[in-house]
C-alpha cells in the first residue's frame, strides 16, 4: 500500500484505545505501538507534511501495511503493547540494551594473589567472581573490599619487590597494609584476600564476627602483629561502611529516571537506590531520534514491565502521557502500590537532577566530544528556573537613527548555536518616532501573529519549514524592565504568551550585567561563568545584527535620496531602482534598455535617468 492509501485506511480507524502493528513488504513486523485514540495516532504517521525524526521517517518509508487491536482501556493497550514487543522485538521499537555488558572481580592464583575489577574473563587460571550485569556495582564492591582489607593497588610484584624501596602514599595514609615493607607475612596476606572475597560474596554481616574471633585467637597466642592487622581490618570495614553515605532512608527502595537528548540521540539514565545507597547506574542510548517525550512514553513501560524488578518508588523527571495506565500496570506487576511521581523539591528532586546530568554526560561521551552547548543550555535552564533546556532561543534588539526611524533585529540560537535560517529583520510600520518600547511591542506582536498563521496551516495538514512556524523555548529582549514589560503586554493573549520572557541588562560599559524576568526581578549571572558568556554572546550577536540592518537601511535611504534629485524620479521609483541595481553606481552604469526593465520605469523615464548621468 502507498502512503496515501495507508493514510486513508488510518482515517477509518475508531477513536478508541488499542495497539497498532506496522509491517513492511515482507510482512515482517517493524513497529508496535499503543494509542489512546487509534485514528489520531496512526494517521499522524502517514499524513503528508507532518515532520518526523530520523527513526520514525525510516520506519514510515518501510511501512507497507498495518493492523490494529482495539482494547477496552488504555491500561489494557499498555500491557498488550509490552507483551507484543517482547514477543516480536520489532526493528524500530527501542531496544533496552546498555553498553556495559558483564563485569567480574578477578582474584589471581599465585603465592601473593591480587584482587581487581575486570570487564571480561581471560584464558588464565584466575578465579572470577561474577558475572555482574552492573559494572558500577562490581567496581564498587572491589573497591570496598580492597579498602576494607588494605589490599595493594600498585603494580609491584610480590615477593620479588618486597623490601625494595619505600612504601607508597597509600600505606602512609592507611589505605594499604604495605606488603612491600616486608612486615606482612604471606599467610596473613592470603588470609586478608580470602576475607575480602568473603566480604564480596556474602557481605559484611558475618565477616566482622569472623575477624573479631580471629583477632582474639591471635591475641591469646601472643601474635600481636597479626592481632593488630586484624584490628586494622575491622576498623577499615567499619569506616568504609560508615563512609557509604545514606542518601535516602535506609528502608527506601527507589529508582530515579531522567532523560536528555541531542538533535540526533536520546539517553535515559536510571539510578537505583537500595538500602538507602546508590547501588547501580544504567544508561540507555537511542539513536536517530530527538523526541524525548516519545522515548519516555515507550521506555518506562518497556523497562519496568519487561522482567525488570519494580521498586516501591520511581522518581522521574517528567510523567509520560499514559501515566495512569502505567501506574496501574506497575501496581499489578509488583503486587503492591508503586509511587510514580515527579519530585518538586528536596533531596529526591536533586537526585533527579543528578540522573539528568548523568544522561547529558553519557551523550557527551557518545559524541566523542564535550557537549559544551548542551551543558550551557542545561546551566541556563537551572539559572532561570526553566522546566527544560531552551533549545530554541530568540533574541530581539531595536536600533534607531537620527530621523526617528527604527528597525529591529531578531536572532535565533538553536541548540546553543546561532541559527541563521531563523534570523529576521523588522522595519517598523506603526511606530512614529524613536520609541524602543513601542517598537519592541510591534515586533513581538508581528512575530506571534506569524506563528499563529503557520500553526493554523499545520492543523490543516499544511506545515511549513519557515522558522516563524516554530515556537521558541525562550524569548530574550535587549534591555531591562521596560522592554520586558512592553513585550509581555504585547504577547498577552497570543500563542506565545506562555513562552518564558527575559531581558538582558547591560552596565554602564555596555557589558551584560544581569537577566530581568517578566516580573521585573533581576537574576545575577556573573557567578555562572558559562551562562554569563553565553548570554553575552547572544546579546552581542543580536546587537550586531540589528545595527547592520539599520546601516543597510540608512545606506539605501542615502542612495534613494540621491536618485530623487533626478527630475521626475520620486521615492517609489528610486527605491525600485536601488532594489534592482543595489547601488547608485550601478544605476549610473546601466544602459537605457537595462533601466527600462526596472518595475515602474518606462522608456521615457529610462532616457531621463540615462541622460542625467551622461549629460
Amino acid at each position: 500500500m502507498t502512503k496515501a492509501e495507508l493514510y486513508q485506511k488510518a482515517c477509518m480507524l475508531p477513536l478508541l484505545p488499542g495497539v497498532y502493528i506496522i509491517r513492511d513488504k515482507t510482512d515482517t513486523i517493524i513497529y508496535i505501538g499503543k494509542a489512546k485514540r487509534l485514528r489520531i495516532r496512526v494517521s499522524q504517521y502517514f499524513r503528508e507534511g507532518v515532520p518526523h525524526d530520523n527513526k520514525v521517517s525510516q520506519m514510515i518509508a518501510h511501512a507497507y501495511a498495518f493492523d490494529v487491536i482495539v482494547c477496552q482501556s488504555e491500561f489494557e493497550a499498555l500491557v498488550l503493547e509490552a507483551s507484543q514487543i517482547k514477543a516480536h522485538t520489532p526493528k524500530y521499537n527501542i531496544l533496552l540494551k546498555d553498553d556495559k555488558g558483564y563485569s567480574y572481580i578477578k582474584v589471581t592464583k599465585e603465592p601473593w594473589p591480587r584482587l581487581s575489577f575486570v570487564l571480561q574473563k581471560e584464558e588464565d587460571d584466575a578465579e572470577y567472581i561474577g558475572p555482574y550485569t552492573s559494572s558500577f556495582a562490581a567496581r564498587q564492591m572491589a573497591e570496598t573490599a580492597m579498602d576494607a582489607f588494605l589490599l595493594p593497588r600498585c603494580n609491584k610484584r610480590f615477593p620479588q619487590e618486597i623490601g625494595k624501596g619505600r612504601p607508597c602514599l597509600n600505606a602512609h595514609i592507611g589505605k594499604c597494609m604495605a606488603v612491600c615493607s616486608g612486615r606482612i607475612s604471606c599467610e596473613n596476606y592470603n588470609q586478608a584476600v580470602k576475607s575480602a572475597v568473603h566480604l564480596i560474596r556474602y557481605g559484611k554481616k558475618d565477616i566482622l564476627k569472623i575477624l573479631n574471633e580471629r583477632m582474639q585467637e591471635a591475641s591469646d597466642r601472643l601474635e600481636f602483629e597479626t592481632a593488630a592487622l586484624l584490628r586494622n581490618q575491622i576498623a577499615a570495614i567499619t569506616k568504609v561502611s560508615a563512609g557509604q553515605k545514606v542518601i535516602v532512608d535506609p528502608d527506601v527502595e527507589m529508582d530515579v529516571v531522567a532523560l536528555a537528548g541531542t538533535p540526533d540521540s536520546v539517553c535515559a539514565a536510571v539510578l537505583r537506590f537500595r538500602d538507602g545507597r546508590l547501588t547501580d547506574k544504567r544508561e540507555f542510548l537511542f539513536h536517530d531520534t530527538s523526541d524525548i517525550a516519545a522515548v519516555r512514553e515507550e521506555f518506562l513501560p518497556r523497562y519496568y514491565l519487561d522482567d525488570e524488578q519494580i521498586p516501591k518508588i520511581i522518581a522521574v523527571d517528567e510523567l509520560p502521557p499514559d501515566s495512569d495506565a502505567l501506574q496501574q500496570a506497575l501496581n499489578e506487576k509488583r503486587g503492591s502500590e508503586v509511587q510514580l511521581y515527579v519530585p518538586q523539591r528536596g533531596d529526591k528532586a536533586h537526585l533527579v537532577e543528578m540522573a539528568h546530568t548523568n544522561a547529558v554526560e553519557r551523550l557527551a561521551r557518545e559524541s566523542g566530544r564535550y557537549a559544551r552547548e548542551e551543558k550551557l543550555l542545561d546551566e541556563l535552564a537551572q539559572v532561570l528556573g526553566l522546566a527544560k533546556p531552551p533549545r530554541a532561543i530568540e533574541s530581539y534588539d531595536i536600533s534607531n537613527w537620527g530621523d526617528g526611524s527604527s528597525v529591529c533585529g531578531m536572532v535565533t540560537f538553536k541548540d546553543g548555536k546561532p541559527y541563521k535560517a531563523g534570523y529576521r529583520k523588522f522595519k517598523m510600520k506603526t511606530v512614529a518616532g524613536t520609541d524602543d518600547y513601542a517598537s519592541l511591542a510591534e515586533t513581538v506582536s508581528r512575530r506571534a501573529a506569524e506563528y499563529e498563521k503557520y500553526a493554523e496551516l499545520a492543523k490543516k495538514g499544511e506545515p511549513c519549514s519557515n522558522w516563524f512556524g516554530q515556537k521558541p523555548d525562550l524569548l530574550l529582549m535587549d534591555g531591562g524592565r521596560g522592554q520586558v514589560s512592553a513585550a509581555k503586554d504585547a504577547l498577552a493573549g497570543t500563542a506565545l504568551a506562555d513562552v518564558p520572557l527575559y531581558g538582558m541588562v547591560k552596565d554602564d560599559h555596555h557589558r551584560t550585567r544581569a537577566i530581568v524576568d517578566s516580573d521585573g526581578r533581576e537574576i545575577a549571572i556573573n557567578m555562572n561563568r558559562g551562562t554569563f558568556t553565553f548570554i553575552t554572546a547572544i546579546q552581542d550577536e543580536t546587537h550586531r545584527f540589528a545595527n547592520a540592518y539599520r546601516k543597510q537601511q540608512m545606506k539605501q535611504k542615502s542612495y534613494s535620496s540621491t536618485l530623487t534629485e533626478i527630475p521626475g524620479i520620486g521615492p517609489k521609483t528610486a527605491k525600485a531602482l536601488i532594489a534592482q541595481f543595489k547601488s547608485v553606481g550601478a544605476v549610473k552604469e546601466a544602459t537605457p534598455d537595462q533601466l527600462e526593465n526596472t518595475p515602474g520605469v518606462g522608456k521615457q523615464t529610462a532616457q531621463i535617468i540615462y541622460a542625467y548621468f551622461h549629460a
